[in-house]
């Protein structure tokens, strides 16, 4: 399994699970479970998730499907802007970590920018971080100005990851953003890989695909995976799709597929809005 390397030198998987939307639905919840210890059982030990996703049913999921394996696992979580407070951050990650049955996340997210000052979350993760209830923060949606206001607040260089949208037809942040990320050595975790299953129906990238012998979403995916810093996390819940999304991992594109893509889907030519789901 490919790793990425955080600010503090520790390595976590390149392919990691996603859960949005997973645990929403009570009769597709066992298949879910399965598809996530299979991930397990293939490496893929990183698991994002959230509080808002299913107002807690995901975390609820997650936190079933990973007992008796809380060690294999590197868990993600998120809080919502509007919990990002001094008050409010602890008393999120406690809900957080009940739902999840475990002691510690171990990389807790600002889900998105709100209302509550940048140092006043940061406070609160050092705070939790010193407790041992999570053991690395980081962000999620912010864009290369909010970044560097996070950065000059106390505490804020503890980044551990930037989790944003980002895809072979959402390429903007590779402008300005990444490239600030890469140079501070912060990983980028990108969500939507595969832009929520529509991308695997873009005739382009079928064609892509069936020219090198793979699927569109190995395409996609293996895409992202060529690239230094960078950590995918596919949703699905369904152990089919989740065997063909970790081929991916089998697919090293070379320099002239690359291009190729490249060509298909061209970089920005110019810094662009911040796009997010």
């Amino acid at each position: 399994m490919k790793t990425v390397a955080l600010p503090s030198g520790e390595k976590v998987p390149a392919f990691g699970l996603g859960t949005w939307n997973i645990g929403d639905t009570r009769a597709q919840r066992a298949e879910e479970i399965a598809t996530l210890r299979c991930g397990l059982d293939a490496g893929a030990a990183l698991i994002d998730t959230a509080e808002m996703y299913g107002d807690g049913r995901s975390e609820e999921l997650v936190g079933e499907a990973i007992a008796g394996r809380r060690d294999e696992v590197f868990l993600v979580t998120k809080v919502y802007p509007h919990n990002a407070s001094r008050k409010g951050v602890p008393a999120a990650c406690e809900r957080s970590l009940k739902r999840l049955k475990t002691d510690r996340i171990d990389l807790y997210l600002l889900h998105w920018r709100g209302s509550v000052p940048f140092a006043e979350t940061i406070e609160a993760f050092v705070a939790l971080q010193k407790a041992g209830k999570i053991r690395h923060f980081g962000v999620s949606n912010l864009d290369l100005s909010d970044m560097k206001e996070w950065y000059k607040m106390p505490g804020g260089a503890a980044l551990a990851s930037n989790q944003l949208l980002y895809n072979l037809t959402r390429r903007g942040i590779e402008w300005d953003l990444q490239p600030w990320l890469r140079e501070r050595r912060v990983p980028l975790m990108a969500y939507s890989p595969i832009e929520q299953a529509r991308l695997p129906g873009d005739a382009k990238l079928a064609g892509f695909a069936q020219r090198h012998g793979m699927t569109p979403a190995q395409a996609a995916l293996a895409w992202l995976l060529s690239k230094d810093g960078v950590i995918v996390i596919p949703k699905t819940g369904r152990r089919e799709r989740l065997k063909e999304n970790l081929g991916a991992l089998e697919r090293r594109l070379d320099a002239a597929q690359l291009a190729d893509l490249d060509r298909l889907f061209p970089p920005p030519m110019g810094p662009q809005p911040l796009e997010m789901l």
